[in-house]
């Protein structure tokens, strides 16, 4: 296993984030991955098919209606709709996508917090995409305390580690 470091400073490099799962209905994590995206300067473009609009930027219900096709992907959504969001990141030649899961890598920790997807991170691994299963965006964007402390304990517990 590798620590999970090198992956999120590749996907870091990258210049536009698609953030899969922005919500006007409540204040989410992803949410604020996508306002600290646009905060440090990326090209961000929201995603959620029940929205037009975000935070006074275009909304787009997918992947494909994006004009212009992102560097990377941040996915957080329920694990059925990342398998689908990874089918269009295919599709469009995505090469870097991550999976958000509050608690860390480790495969089956907070199997009901997680966008992970088995599935999806096998789909990745075939079709070349660089993919982070798990952890969090939040906790690598100038992490506030409580990111920045999770960080921290899932590294000690080795929860912050990659296949």
């Amino acid at each position: 296993m590798a620590k999970i470091e090198p992956l999120v400073q590749d996907f870091l490099a990258q210049k536009s984030i698609a953030v899969v799962g922005v919500s006007e209905k409540r204040d989410t994590g992803c949410n604020l991955a996508y306002t600290k995206f646009k905060d440090e300067g990326y090209q961000v473009f929201a995603v959620n098919p029940h929205l037009t609009s975000f935070q006074g930027e275009p909304c787009y219900p997918d992947l494909k209606s994006i004009p212009q096709k992102p560097d990377g992907v941040f996915i957080l959504t329920n694990p059925n709709v990342t398998e689908i969001i990874v089918r269009e990141c295919v599709d469009l030649g995505v090469k870097h996508v991550w999976m958000h899961c509050m608690l860390g890598t480790k495969p089956g920790l907070g199997a009901g917090m997680t966008s992970v997807s088995a599935e999806a991170v096998k789909l990745c691994k075939e079709n070349g995409i660089n993919v982070i299963p798990g952890a969090c965006p939040n906790q690598f964007l100038k992490a506030d305390f409580g990111h920045g402390m999770m960080r921290g304990l899932w590294g000690l517990l080795g929860f912050m580690k990659v296949e």
